[in-house]
């Protein structure tokens, strides 16, 4: 992945994410952006070196659908570098003399705007290129049908298809939780997503979206599950506190599914994340 010169420490957190998520990331990316049927991959060494030393972002060995097998090589790019064509060129050579088995090679763009990157040569005696995607040509909802967070999260960096951006990241936000493996896990995928939307230049949107979900989720922050523990209190009975909580929480809840019912989420995602039955839902 391209180092930006001005701003090195920023694309190496954005290059970071890449390879921390890639390996639970990959099946969507190859499904949905490559467009490819891969039935078997196996890990193959990331540093090639003859002449010179080179590190791709992911190499595998794979065997597709129709039996072909190949040598995939995918970089992600933050910019458009001018000299990106002879880095894969180089790449692909001496992939193919390692391996003798073909190559096929993607540039899948992750920056702002559409890529200005050459992807062939053509000359009198050589032809050749690579294939050059975006991130932001594919809809966003496609990668929230995962059950992986590391996929989901790219969906921050698809097309947002005319959803307002705040309602598209929020909506982001509450699968990624949905699926996060506790507080750890969520509070490191939020983190990435932070990082991330600084790519599209969405920070002030991220963080409406957050304190947000946060009011949604956050008992502790939250007043309506916080007002049965007052009503508790008050009765000074450790029985009514709790069934103030109860009551509280239950009131909190339902808010929470007014909300998400209001923003067109489906209801399953909505009893998944509330515990509501459908039937309590389609009341509201």
């Amino acid at each position: 992945m391209t180092k930006k010169k001005t701003e090195p420490k920023q694309v190496s957190q954005y290059d970071k994410i890449f390879r921390e998520n890639m390996e639970e990331a990959l099946p969507g990316i190859i499904k949905h952006v490559l467009k490819l049927h891969i039935l078997h991959s196996e890990e193959l060494p990331d540093d090639i070196q003859h002449t010179k030393e080179r590190k791709p972002d992911l190499l595998k060995k794979v065997a597709d659908a129709a039996g072909e097998v190949y040598i995939l090589h995918i970089e992600y790019q933050t910019e458009s570098e001018n000299n990106m064509i002879f880095r894969m060129a180089e790449y692909y050579i001496m992939l193919y003399r390692k391996y003798e088995i073909p190559v096929k090679q993607y540039v899948i763009y992750i920056g702002r705007g559409k890529p200005t990157m050459a992807f062939t040569i053509k000359t009198e005696d050589l032809w050749f290129r690579y294939n050059l995607l975006s991130l932001s040509a594919i809809n966003y909802k496609i990668f929230l049908k995962s059950d992986k967070p590391e996929e989901k999260i790219l969906a921050i960096l698809a097309n947002f298809e005319g959803d307002d951006s705040v309602v598209a990241i929020k909506r982001i936000l509450q699968e990624v939780k949905a699926v996060a493996d506790g507080d750890f896990a969520e509070s490191r995928y939020f983190n990435q997503l932070r990082v991330l939307v600084q790519l599209r230049n969405l920070e002030i949107q991220f963080n409406e979206a957050m304190e947000t979900i946060t009011k949604f989720f956050k008992e502790e922050r939250d007043p309506l599950f916080r007002r049965g523990e007052v009503k508790g209190r008050q009765e000074g009975k450790q029985e009514g506190k709790q069934e103030g909580k109860q009551e509280g929480k239950q009131e909190g809840v339902i808010s929470i599914a007014t909300e998400m019912k209001k923003e067109g989420i489906p209801l399953a995602q909505i009893a998944k994340f509330t515990k509501l039955s459908n039937e309590e839902i389609e009341k509201l």
